[in-house]
């Protein structure tokens, strides 16, 4: 089992936080918990209703047992209805519909070597075990369908097992007028789909090309020839995280399980040593909902908690760069803590770097990989590859030294990038919002000295960088860094940049920066749980009647990440795996 890896003093600041949950809520473990106005008895209770809980809910319908899902928001789906959905699990029947050559040994091999020992090999073997039979019931118990994310690459395909044209997948096209009312509670999309179009995520590395690329002019036309049907047809078209929380909600809709929103976990109830329910606030109200069965956790991470931040996370850290949604405080982590529950990789997250803009920043995928662009550290220096997968550049910015700082980092473009290639919402040769200019998230200058100024780097050490990464984009080989070296390098990149899609010069003024931060989709440490997704105490026992799943559980991914949707894979997976062994446990 995996421990704790953070200072004493801050474990003490966290197990505080956790005690605190009882005398917050006005109530103990035990006889006073019971003695709550009753909100209901199910066999099975769900905390949050992201990808986690409801594939858990979904599986604990269809076995049988009765089950509720309690969400602290107002609306559902969590930080998955914000996300792309992509969903990473190996040899799944859709990949194996599209002819992807996978297999067991394939993966397990690619997944031991992307995690490493640090992960008990029990649990990536559950986690591949049981992730096809998660997808094929989610997909006979609701209406998803998914297609698969073609050429999108693992991480790390050169490893054992790696698949250059990728395993994820993603929801297929779902009309939300399947959802009725309730589709006014789903909770909104992290970055709006351009109007009038249909898009999926694989559709993006296009669309960014669009100005530029007979494929991405095609694709930006099938985008829009989708939408226009969709709305011909009356239909309300959801795709990626709308499509995927939308469809798992229809499948509960469909199976009778009840969804109450505003209800809040403050406390789990244990009865004679096993959980047995749910202490909640609703409408002000504290009460009680029983589990004759078991509880399940995936009430999502603690992204948005900055005394948890403070206390686990490296500096500088704080919630105002972070994608997930704004209700992951870390309830679930800390109830299952005061309950015994032992936490690891509190310390992580699922890392990437983000353009620090206005309001939401921005997880900065395509336009740090497209040709013509760099990242220097406060030196002016480059310091990684910064096509490399998005949680190794963040864990480089952290390890950077610290007399050469990496956060924030800087990407520099120019004015041929920019009048090629989207860049976030914003068209090839538009002006960028005045706003970004404002908050100093962007700066623009005529000479490489005058940016240099503007954002507090060097100029000669500014103009020695660009010079250098000019000569090897010329070269197409970059021999300090190895962008380009990796087949995911070239996923967001210009197949018409030749000879290497990664590298061009920057050479047409004026030339641009943008401040990079670390930003995150989610935290991945939490409740450490075993192969049954069962909560462990630190002794490695199993705390009977409670389990954990996603953003609320230590991530089976460790510190790593094999592939796009690496956090919803194995959320649904082990939501599925908690539900399962409920049912097989008398």
């Amino acid at each position: 089992m995996s421990v704790e890896q953070r200072p004493s003093r801050r474990r003490v600041l966290a197990l505080g936080a956790g005690a605190s949950l009882a005398v917050a809520a006005g109530v103990s473990q035990g006889a006073s918990a019971a003695d709550l106005p009753l909100l209901g008895t199910y066999d099975v209770v769900v905390i949050g209703s992201g990808a986690a809980g409801m594939t858990a809910a979904l599986t604990a319908a269809a076995h049988g047992l009765s089950c509720v899902v309690l969400e602290k928001a107002a609306t559902f789906g969590g930080s998955t209805a914000r996300s792309g959905a992509g969903i990473w699990i190996p040899d799944n029947p859709v990949l194996r519909a599209a002819g992807v050559p996978d297999s067991p040994a394939k993966a397990a091999a690619y997944l031991a070597a992307v995690v490493g020992p640090e992960v008990a090999a029990d649990r990536q073997e559950a986690f591949l075990a049981h992730g096809p039979a998660m997808l094929s019931l989610v997909m006979a118990r609701s209406p998803l369908r998914f297609r698969w994310m073609e050429g999108y690459s693992d991480y790390y395909p050169e490893l054992p097992g790696g698949l250059p044209g990728g395993r994820s997948i993603e929801p297929d096209q779902l009309d939300g007028n399947v959802l009725g009312a309730e589709l006014a509670r789903l909770n909104p999309t992290y970055l709006a789909t351009p109007a009038g179009m249909v898009v999926f995520s694989a559709d993006y590395k296009w669309l960014a090309l669009a100005a530029v690329s007979v494929k991405g002019a095609a694709v930006a036309a099938e985008c829009l020839a989708r939408g226009t049907k969709a709305a011909l047809l009356g239909q309300k078209p959801l795709t990626m995280g709308q499509s995927l929380a939308a469809g798992l909600r229809a499948g509960l809709a469909s199976a009778g399980v009840p969804l109450r929103y505003g209800t809040a976990l403050t406390e789990l109830f244990v009865e004679q040593g096993v959980v047995r329910g749910a202490v909640v606030t609703r409408e002000g109200a504290t009460g009680l909902v029983r589990a004759r069965r078991g509880v399940i956790v995936g009430s999502g991470g603690f992204e948005h908690n900055a005394a948890m931040r403070a206390a686990y996370q490296r500096q500088p850290i704080g919630t105002e760069w972070t994608a997930g949604a704004k209700e992951n405080t870390g309830d679930g982590i800390r109830a299952g803590q005061h309950a015994g529950g032992a936490l690891a990789l509190m310390d992580e997250a699922w890392w990437g770097p983000a353009v620090d803009v206005p309001g939401n920043p921005y997880f900065c995928l395509a336009e740090r990989t497209l040709p013509g662009s760099l990242m220097v550290d406060a030196s002016g220096a480059r310091f990684v590859n910064e096509a490399a997968p998005y949680g190794d550049v963040v864990h480089t910015m952290y390890d950077r030294d610290p007399a050469h700082p990496a956060i924030p980092a800087w990407l520099i473009t120019d004015q041929h990038y920019r009048n090629r290639y989207l860049f976030k919402d914003v068209a090839p040769t538009l002006p960028l919002p005045a706003d970004w200019y404002a908050s100093g998230a962007a700066h623009k200058a005529w000479t490489l000295d005058a940016l240099a100024a503007a954002t507090g780097v060097p100029g000669p050490a500014l103009r020695a960088t660009v010079h250098r990464f000019n000569s090897l984009a010329r070269q197409g080989r970059d021999t300090d860094f190895r962008r380009g070296d990796s087949a995911y390098d070239h996923y967001y990149t210009d197949p018409a940049v030749l000879p290497n899609s990664c590298l061009a010069p920057l050479w047409l003024p004026p030339y641009h920066a943008f401040r990079i931060v670390p930003g995150d989709l989610g935290t991945k440490g939490g409740l450490v749980t075993d192969a049954r997704a069962r909560v462990l105490r630190p002794d490695g026992s199993a705390i009977p009647g409670l389990y954990a799943a996603g953003n609320a559980s230590a991530a089976v991914m460790g510190r790593s990440y094999a592939g796009a949707g690496s956090t919803i894979g194995p959320a649904m997976t082990f939501g599925y795996v908690a539900a399962r062994d409920i049912a097989d446990t008398p």
